[in-house]
């Protein structure tokens, strides 16, 4: 079984954007990472080898020479990569801050996943900054989490730091009196990453709609019950969880039952399926879908 924390040099290709090749020239010629060995004398990276090769990535897009920046011990590179931050967060790329939040990650550093986030508000607003930045970085976790390379503990760090701004940013919106449109927004049972679901609450609000928001692991029935006493005009929903097609069936066709005259929104990794969605229930595949909804 694969160890977490450990990378094969094609992961260090895919999370860095730097090709194998030249890693391993970096690595032979100037010494830039050590890789250790298996017992069966199969190479692999650590962690701190994966950060060590994303701010030298940063770097070198900052006009650093590999020659020079193979000189610098661990200090002088935080140090060079602190004063490069600060000089230069406005031209910073996404993919920059992706990996800068990559390494918070790792790290478990609050102060940088606040300077990154910072950031990104600053120069894209909260909306895209999430949409642009958060996002990637998110389907980037998902990728280190399937391969085994990163601990629960790193995941949920850095899930309920992004939560924490997402609900931040929504308690500072106005409440409308004479709103759009009324939405229901909920997990079903079983669903407990609700960074997706709070990410559309937010959307919905900034469009000048009302919100019911049921939150984590709702029974069905309580949901219906809030839909027979509110009358919602949408009910939004996001699933993760995988699931039989009978049971998505009787989940959709209650739920489009519940709105008739309304329509149901649902997210997620939804499989391919073989029956036919109820009329008023829409699947949504994207954040920028979901926009367009609800322009």
């Amino acid at each position: 079984m694969k160890q977490k924390g450990t990378y094969s040099i094609k992961d260090l290709e895919q999370f860095s954007g730097i090709k194998a090749h030249t890693i391993r020239i970096w690595e032979v010629r100037y010494g830039l990472l050590k890789p250790s060995r298996t017992d069966t004398n199969i190479r692999y990276y650590d962690d701190e080898q994966l950060k060590r090769l994303l701010n030298i990535s940063y770097l070198i897009k900052n006009g650093l020479k590999v020659s020079k920046i193979s000189l610098m011990d661990s200090n002088e590179l935080y140090d060079i990569l602190t004063s490069f931050y600060n000089g230069q967060e406005k031209d910073q790329s996404t993919d920059d801050k992706i990996n800068n939040l990559v390494v918070a990650m790792i790290d478990l550093n609050e102060d940088l996943f606040e300077t990154v986030f910072s950031s990104a508000v600053r120069h894209l607003g909260f909306e895209n900054a999430v949409t642009k930045v958060i996002y990637p970085f998110l389907d980037k976790v998902g990728l280190l989490w399937t391969m085994g390379n990163i601990q629960p503990a790193q995941e949920h760090f850095i899930s309920n730091l992004i939560r924490q701004k997402i609900i931040v940013a929504i308690d500072k919106q106005s409440i409308f009196k004479n709103p759009i449109s009324k939405f229901l927004l909920f997990l079903p049972e079983g669903e407990m990453h609700e960074i997706g679901l709070l990410l559309a609450n937010y959307m919905i609000r900034e469009k000048g709609n009302q919100t019911i928001y049921l939150g984590q692991n709702v029974p069905l029935e309580d949901v219906l019950q809030v839909c027979d006493t509110y009358a919602p005009n949408y009910i939004f929903s996001y699933i993760t969880i995988p699931r039989a097609e009978e049971e998505l069936k009787s989940f959709f066709d209650k739920l489009s039952n519940s709105v008739k005259k309304g329509k149901v929104l649902v997210s997620g990794n939804l499989p391919e399926i073989s029956f036919k969605l109820p009329a008023n229930l829409k699947r949504v595949t994207s954040i920028k879908d979901l926009a367009k909804i609800l322009e």
